[in-house]
C-alpha cells in the first residue's frame, strides 16, 4: 500500500492507475486489472485525478461505498473479467485528506490462472507496461499460458521425485514471487523457512528453466518470474 497521506507525491506508473470514476465503474477498469494481474499487480485508485504536472490529487467521489459494492458485483461477472482473483480484503475505501477514495489492489494472478482475460474474450489480454495497458498480442497469450503451465509442471515433478528443490521449495518459493513479484534471496528466506543458500540454489535452478529472472549485481540482485 502506498502513503495516501501523501498522495500527491506518487504518479501513475507500472502498479499504479488513477480513475476519476465520479460517473461509475470506467470501461477502461477492466483493461487495467487484467493488465496488473498479468504483468506484476498493482493499485486501481477511483477518486484520484492526473493533474497536468502528473501529480495524483484525490477528488470528491459521490458514493464510494456504491462504487466499491459495483466493482465486487462486476468483477464477478464473465463479461468483464474471466477470473475474479480478488479477495475481500482487496477492495477497500480510504480516507484522503477531506475526500475518500476506493482502493483496489490487483494482485499478480498465480500460476494457471494467467492470461487473465476480459470482456468475455480470452484474446483480450492485457499486459502493464509504464503508465499504460497494452493489449497482447497472440504470441503473448500464448507465451504466459506455456510458461505458467511449465511453472507448475515443474513444481508438480520436483515435489514428486525429491530431487534437489523438490518437495515443496520451489512451491514456496513461486508463491512468494507470485505475491512479491519483485524479491531478494533473503527476503525469500525469512518468508518461507529455507536455508538461504538453498534459496539461491532454487533460484539458480528456476533461472535455468526459463522461469525466473536475475536482475542486477550479487550484492543488491532482486528476482522474478519471467511472465
Amino acid at each position: 500500500m502506498i502513503d495516501l497521506d501523501h498522495l500527491e507525491r506518487y504518479r501513475e506508473n507500472n502498479r499504479i492507475e488513477a480513475k476519476k470514476a465520479v460517473g461509475g465503474l470506467p470501461r477502461s477498469i477492466w483493461e487495467t486489472y487484467s493488465a496488473f494481474a498479468n504483468t506484476l499487480g498493482g493499485l486501481i485508485l477511483l477518486g484520484v485525478e492526473e493533474r497536468a504536472d502528473k501529480s495524483l490529487h484525490a477528488i470528491r467521489l459521490p458514493d464510494p461505498e456504491g462504487l466499491a459494492e459495483a466493482f465486487r458485483n462486476a468483477v464477478n461477472d464473465p463479461g468483464n473479467a474471466g477470473v475474479n482473483i480478488l479477495s475481500e480484503q482487496d477492495v477497500v475505501i480510504e480516507p484522503v485528506g477531506d475526500e475518500r477514495i476506493v482502493v483496489i489492489s490487483v494482485p499478480r494472478a498465480k500460476p494457471g490462472l494467467r492470461p487473465v482475460w476480459v470482456y468475455g474474450d480470452p484474446k483480450n489480454c492485457y499486459r502493464r507496461n509504464g503508465e499504460g495497458d497494452y493489449k497482447c498480442t497472440a504470441e503473448d497469450i500464448d507465451a504466459m499460458a506455456r510458461d505458467d503451465a511449465a511453472i507448475a509442471e515443474k513444481m508438480r515433478a520436483d515435489a514428486e521425485q525429491g530431487r534437489p528443490g523438490g518437495r515443496g521449495q520451489i512451491r514456496k518459493t513461486v508463491a512468494y514471487l507470485t505475491e512479491h513479484p519483485i524479491a531478494k534471496a533473503a527476503e525469500i528466506a525469512n518468508a518461507t523457512g529455507l536455508e538461504l543458500r538453498r534459496v539461491r540454489a532454487v533460484m539458480h535452478k528456476l533461472i535455468g528453466d526459463g522461469i525466473v529472472v536475475a536482475e542486477g549485481r550479487t550484492r543488491g540482485r532482486t528476482y522474478r518470474l519471467k511472465y
